[in-house]
């Protein structure tokens, strides 16, 4: 799978992006607001990429990495997962390298992804979890027309909070 929009590239991630996988997923400032124990080698970051190709191929997951047009290197994911049983509701959930930010690069990615889930995969509602410290998510999830939703509550992890959006 793959998507191109103005500046980036979203594409399936592959057994060669292990060391570029690790410098994302272990990334201290990234990793601040999430709960996921880090890769510490290559190896372990070649597993995750494994898991992220079965769950793909069984529809589990849709997992992108997001790379610039003319620049193949990775410099974050994105990834619609999951989806609710009668697969109408999907949680959005990304990452980008600390030295990307606030350059337009998740907007766009977030955009691009919002669009393929609700026209092709014809989904009703998409929901991101983020930390309540996490302003650039906040941020980022209220610039793409995420509401907040004061009634729900992350019962595994208290300190996020729950966003939501019915349509673009």
């Amino acid at each position: 799978m793959k998507f191109s929009t103005e500046r980036l590239i979203l594409r399936t991630i592959t057994e060669y992006d292990a060391s570029e996988i690790l410098n994302i997923r272990s990334n201290v400032e990234i990793n601040q607001f999430l709960h996921r124990n880090p890769p510490k080698h290559s190896f372990e970051a070649l597993e995750f990429i494994l898991n992220i190709k079965r769950k793909s191929a069984n529809n589990e997951i849709v997992f992108l990495g997001i790379a610039l047009q003319h620049h193949p290197k990775l410099l974050g994911t994105i990834c619609l997962w999951n989806f609710s049983e009668d697969r109408t509701v999907a949680e959005l959930g990304y990452e980008l390298l600390p030295e990307y930010h606030g350059k337009g690069i998740m907007s766009e990615a977030v955009n691009c992804i919002l669009t393929y889930g609700f026209k092709v995969l014809n989904l009703k509602k998409i929901e991101a979890f983020t930390h309540k410290n996490n302003l650039n998510s906040i941020k980022l999830l209220q610039k793409s027309k995420f509401a907040l939703n004061e009634n729900r509550r992350d019962e595994k992890y208290p300190e996020n909070l729950i966003f939501e959006l019915n349509t673009i």
